[in-house]
């Protein structure tokens, strides 16, 4: 594979990172994800927020290669990020809360992928 099939390859570009010169911006969107829980612990927080970030960033990876899909595009162009910590005091957990706003990028008329409905069965 070449230099240009492996960035075709990639879905998600962060921040300062340019999507391909031949994308067609789409449309700007937001999306949310939340990390796994942890029991709240005010020991080694920074750890813990290191550990569970990760996690948060894996998940909102997979949610934007989902939605790029479903929404007939091709990348996405991370604009802005916003992270803040949840808890339950019920329950005594933690996790990440992520608020991702994206531009949804598409290639050229001829070679755009058929968006999937969000009504389609998955069999």
């Amino acid at each position: 594979m070449g230099i240009a099939e492996a960035i075709h390859d990639k879905t998600v570009y962060w921040h300062r990172e340019l999507p391909p010169l031949d994308a067609s911006p789409m449309g700007e969107h937001t999306i949310e994800a939340v990390s796994r829980r942890v029991q709240n612990s005010l020991d080694s927080r920074d750890e813990l927020w290191t550990r569970y970030y990760d996690d948060l960033m894996d998940r909102i990876r997979v949610r934007l290669e989902q939605e790029v899909t479903r929404l007939g595009g091709d990348f996405a162009h991370i604009l802005d990020e916003s992270v803040d910590t949840r808890h339950d005091d019920r329950t005594g957990q933690a996790w990440l809360h992520g608020t991702f706003t994206y531009m949804l990028y598409g290639r050229k008329e001829g070679e755009r992928t058929t968006p999937i409905s969000p009504m389609a069965s998955v069999s």
